[in-house]
Formats: C-alpha cells, structure tokens, sequence
C-alpha cells in the first residue's frame, strides 16, 4: 500500500460530529484547515483523493460539490447511485484500487460519515487522524469512533471563533 490513508474530522466533547445529515457548528478557522490539508500534497503532480458517504457528499452545498482540486470517491451501500464527475463505490477494497491505479493520487482523506470513519478507523493501514476537537458540546445524531490507544496525539495548533475554543489534532501511531 503506497498511499496515507488519513481520517479528517471536527468532534465536540462527546465525539459528535453531525446532526441530522449537517454540521452542528460553522467554523471558519476548521473549514480552512480542512481544506488546506485536504488539498496540500508533497508532490505538485500530485492530488489527494477524498471518500465520503452519500449522506456526507449531500451535506457539501451543490455549488462545492465535487471539493475542487481532489479526487472524490463516494461510498455507497447502493449499487445503482450514479454522481456526475464523482466515483462511487461500494468497498473500500474499491477505493484502494482506484488509488492504485490513478498515480496521481497522493494521500486518501476519509471525510465522513460516522459509518464511512467505523469502516476506516479499524484498517491496519490507517495512517492517522486529523481531529479538530470543539471544546463545546452541542446536540449531536453522529459520532466520532473511538480512537484506537496505538495512535498518540500531537497538538498542532488551536483556534476560537464566537467564544467556541477548538484544537487541531493528529493522531498518528509514534
């Protein structure tokens, strides 16, 4: 496997990350750091690719979808679902060999949902997780796995918006 495979998401407290299909906040400052790191490759020849369920690739606002400058992948139970100028596969068996077979593709960045990061968090070829912890809890129907005790995590730098105080952490194996 030549690839990184990372897991990318915002949690509060109590691992929540999603309610009914939306985010549960709008913070700029994470939105910008999912992007830069979403897009940000090694190698300018280079692009990451970006997986996503279906619930998760609705929730982008159509004039952001596909996320520009990555190659989109959609994970889907639905063997049938068909999305302009999008993969859509039903394994992540499927993902990997699309990685494979495209050598433009530098790192694969898990993006949600909750059932997409269960599938991912448990690979023994997960790299690491970009966490951006909120430290203010809200109403929340999606949760964040829990994160395997082999992956340490290393504070990258933090940020507040509107009174909520967030941090953004990598979670890699040391």
């Amino acid at each position: 496997m030549k690839h990184k495979i990372y897991l990318i998401a915002a949690a509060d407290p109590k691992n929540g990350i999603g309610i009914k299909g939306k985010l549960p906040w709008q913070l700029k400052g994470d939105m910008k750091f999912f992007q830069e790191t979403t897009i940000k490759t090694d190698n300018a020849n280079k692009r990451n690719m970006v997986v996503m369920g279906r619930t998760t690739w609705e929730s982008i606002p159509e004039k952001h979808r596909p996320l520009i400058g990555r190659k989109n992948v959609v994970l889907s139970r639905n063997k049938n679902l068909k999305i302009e100028g999008t993969d859509v596969v039903n394994s992540i068996k499927d993902i990997i060999k699309i990685a494979e077979e495209d050598e433009r593709i530098e790192n694969i960045f898990v993006i949600g949902g909750a059932k997409v990061y269960e599938q991912f968090i448990k690979l023994r070829e997960l790299t690491g997780i970009y966490l951006t912890r909120i430290q203010k809890e809200f109403k929340c129907d999606a949760f964040f796995p829990k994160i395997p005790p082999k992956l340490k995590p290393e504070k990258l730098n933090k940020g507040e918006e509107e009174g909520i105080k967030y941090e953004f952490i990598l979670y890699k194996q040391k």
